[in-house]
């Protein structure tokens, strides 16, 4: 709730209200709390003052009830209690300008990465590999990158780690050893991924992380999303808002200290985002919430206890509202302590005594002055919401997104040629060539063997022709020649004979003849046989 003396009102305690300082809402902040004491309303009411401001919010809602801050609330019983506690008269209930999203595109705009943008350790930490399988997945990723492949969506992904896992000979010398059995691990982990539903979050269009920082009409706009389903994915939620929060650090530009941020992030479940999270990772994570309030942004993170969050990252966390901690366990009376430890003490009160008899709505508050030094803690009462408390109607959301200045703008996927197309194609087209080249091969041989059947047949043939011919002249000679001798000898002479010499060309007419039948015949009977073959 906005109050123009005191800025970005968010609670009331006895010296009376308790505001952040716009110039100090970059800083960051913590909301802390059992279930049940009251983080949720905390989260919509330090939200919807925020975009009173103008300042736009992105929060996870995880039961639905955050959806209620697009309609105007109404005065009950409660809030008419609460209304002389905090000097309030007349409370001008409000909507939100509100903008749903949702991974799974159920609830609200799909909200897709690529591939790419997530990158090599976003996705070993969502695909929960080994030092060794990531190895790989960097070789893979700085392939993609020579050879300007463009990894979109998981099928990309997929085709990529194959045509590693083929070439690996090739690339194991240049980036170091890439074993089948890392990559079918990888590609394991992906299919789980997808079994999961995760690869409707990889794809086209890609979220413009522009649309986190609209305002309209004076109002910083509400981005909310459906996390119901997700949250049963922790890896795949953390994930994703620490991919939301990292394209946030490297795409907007510095700024400096503004008189208030551009943007506010609600991280909630936040010990979600630390559970089995390797320690090169959670040193990135400090990096980018340390480094991203000069952008303008501010990151709240939403969990049960302090203990939740790393040391380093807790320390940066300077606007802190904790609700009430039981203490059943020494575990639990060590988080009491240690939630205790990171206020700034009252004299007036025991911090450690107060976190657990703080009823629900209660917490102890510490905001940070206008020099950055934190504030006394004070036990306070955090101001009720202007809108809606609880859930919406799906036929109110659903006209609510139709209404959405940016309905259409991701609703439809696309599929553009990226690795999976370019790999595809030059695997058909090293198939067609290696077939190529097979069957040229084979005409080669074929070719080969039908010249020397030809040159075998061919010498045959002749050889029976030759032999036939010899023959035929050699009897038709010795026939004439003999004949004509007999005549001699016996001094015989028929009608028409003629002398020895007239007799020789006779013979050798008688040869030819024969020799041109039985070439003809022997053709014959080669052309013939080679028919019936």
């Amino acid at each position: 709730m906005l109050d123009s003396k005191n800025g970005l009102w968010i609670a009331h305690c006895a010296d009376g209200p308790l505001s952040i300082v716009g110039k100090m809402a970059n800083r960051h902040g913590l909301v802390a709390g059992a279930t049940g004491t009251g983080k949720t309303v905390t989260l919509q009411v330090m939200a919807e003052t925020f975009c009173q401001a103008g300042v736009p919010c992105f929060m996870a809602d995880m039961k639905g009830d955050l959806s209620g801050i697009s309609r105007p609330g109404q005065l009950s019983g409660f809030i008419q209690k609460r209304l002389p506690e905090f000097g309030i008269e007349d409370p001008q209930f409000q909507r939100c300008p509100v903008r749903f999203y949702d991974v799974f595109g159920e609830q609200g705009h799909p909200m897709r990465s690529t591939v790419s943008e997530m990158g090599p350790q976003l996705l070993t930490r969502l695909l929960g590999l080994n030092d060794t399988q990531e190895g790989v997945l960097n070789i893979a990723f700085r392939i993609a990158d020579e050879r300007g492949l463009l990894l979109i969506d998981i099928k990309d992904l997929r085709s990529l780690l194959n045509y590693v896992s083929e070439h690996a000979a090739q690339y194991t010398a240049t980036y170091g050893n890439i074993s089948p059995a890392s990559v079918g691990a990888i590609q394991r982990a992906i299919l789980t991924l997808e079994n999961e539903g995760a690869g409707l979050f990889f794809g086209e269009p890609a979220f413009d992380i522009q649309d986190l920082l609209a305002t309209e009409n004076g109002k910083g706009v509400m981005s909310v999303l459906a996390a119901d389903k997700l949250m049963l994915k922790p890896k795949l939620y953390s994930t994703f808002l620490l991919w939301l929060l990292s394209e946030l650090y490297v795409t907007l530009p510095e700024v400096g200290d503004m008189d208030l941020p551009k943007l506010v992030f609600f991280f909630d479940e936040a010990h979600m985002l630390f559970e089995d999270t390797s320690k090169a990772l959670v040193d990135k994570i400090e990096q980018v919430v340390r480094l991203i309030r000069s952008k303008g942004v501010g990151v709240y993170f939403v969990t049960q206890s302090p203990t939740d969050i790393p040391d380093t990252i807790l320390g940066q966390l300077g606007n802190r509202v904790q609700h009430a901690l039981r203490a059943y366990t020494p575990r639990d009376q060590k988080a009491v302590k240690v939630a205790a430890e990171t206020f700034r003490a009252n004299p007036s009160f025991s911090t450690e005594e107060a976190i657990m008899n703080l009823e629900t709505g209660e917490a102890l508050v510490s905001f940070l002055d206008e020099k950055g030094a934190p504030g006394m803690v004070q036990r306070a009462k955090i101001l009720f919401p202007l809108s809606q408390i609880g859930a919406i109607t799906p036929e109110v959301r659903a006209t609510l997104i139709k209404d959405s200045l940016i309905y259409g703008k991701y609703d439809t996927p696309v599929d553009r040629e990226s690795a999976f197309e370019v790999l595809m194609a030059e695997r058909e087209a090293a198939l067609q060539a290696e077939a190529e080249e097979k069957a040229a091969q084979q005409e080669i041989k074929e070719k080969a063997a039908k010249e020397k059947t030809s040159k075998k047949s061919g010498t045959s043939l002749w050889g029976k022709v030759s032999k036939a011919v010899t023959t035929a002249i050699v009897g038709a000679v010795a026939t004439s020649v003999g004949t004509a001798v007999s005549n001699k000898v016996s001094g015989k002479k028929s009608k028409g004979s003629t002398s020895v010499k007239d007799s020789a060309g006779q013979v050798v007419k008688k040869a030819t003849t024969a020799a041109t039948r039985t070439i003809t015949r022997e053709i014959s009977r080669s052309i013939l046989g080679n028919l019936i073959k």
